[in-house]
């Protein structure tokens, strides 16, 4: 079972010569980042977003449990796969761990071949888990994020406090004689070039473009005040007249 070649994966040990020694076990499958205490194994996975932890559970500052629940309790970070390394083989001990929601356990001494196989499994999960997700939230005829996606996100952006918000809804106009004139793959063409256009006029980071349903399409726009909404509504519909 070949691994993923541009997963990066994280070592979490006290140890030097155990961080050495995994090292060596995938440094030529991975992108090898590497933490010798707790803190600092915290601070990498917040910033680098690493696709798997393999997690020392006897630490001095932090032992692994902390750290992994800090880390699942991150929302950047929960949905890291977690792999506990112990020289402990005490069934409690894992059921504390797998509680807490790692992955796996591998007990020390350990051997490289399994360790091996064990990660790539975890790694191909992981991407099986976000190819999934992506399916669920994702048009399929364009690209953009579905209805369900864009109701979900809109109840998020409600809850903020303090903040104003504006949605611009988009309707094509005169969509079914168009469709019935070219086809049912000339409308499809159509809806692609709209989605496009409205994900590259509203391209601020907070902007979310989404399918309402049939020709109908939606923007929420954080942090905008109505006189900002109009004007990029207005760029919508002047980058939409341009395709002709």
């Amino acid at each position: 079972m070949s691994p993923l070649p541009t997963a990066r994966l994280l070592i979490v040990d006290d140890d030097p010569n155990n961080v050495r020694l995994l090292a060596s076990i995938f440094d030529q499958d991975y992108d090898i980042l590497f933490a010798l205490n707790g803190l600092e194994a915290i601070d990498i996975s917040l910033r680098e977003r690493p696709d798997l932890i393999i997690l020392d559970v006897m630490m001095p500052d932090l032992d692994g449990y902390t750290v992994c629940k800090t880390i699942k309790n991150h929302p950047h970070t929960k949905d890291i796969p977690i792999v506990f390394l112990t020289a402990h083989c005490d069934a409690e001990e894992e059921i504390r761990g797998l509680e807490m929601g790692a992955a796996d356990f591998i007990s020390k001494p350990f051997y490289p071949k399994i360790v091996k196989i064990r990660v790539s499994n975890q790694i191909e999960l992981k991407y099986a888990r976000e190819k999934l997700t992506k399916l669920a939230i994702t048009d399929g005829l364009t690209g953009i994020a579905n209805r369900r996606y864009f109701d979900d996100q809109l109840a998020h952006e409600w809850t903020r406090l303090n903040q104003t918000l504006a949605i611009a809804m988009i309707d094509v106009d005169w969509f079914k004689k168009y469709n019935d004139h070219y086809g049912h793959q000339g409308g499809d063409d159509c809806l692609r070039q709209v989605a496009n256009v409205l994900s590259n006029v509203a391209k601020r980071d907070s902007d979310f473009v989404a399918r309402y349903g049939g020709e109908e399409f939606a923007i929420i726009l954080p942090m905008t005040q109505a006189d900002n909404a109009l004007v990029l509504s207005k760029n919508i519909c002047l980058a939409l007249s341009n395709l002709e």
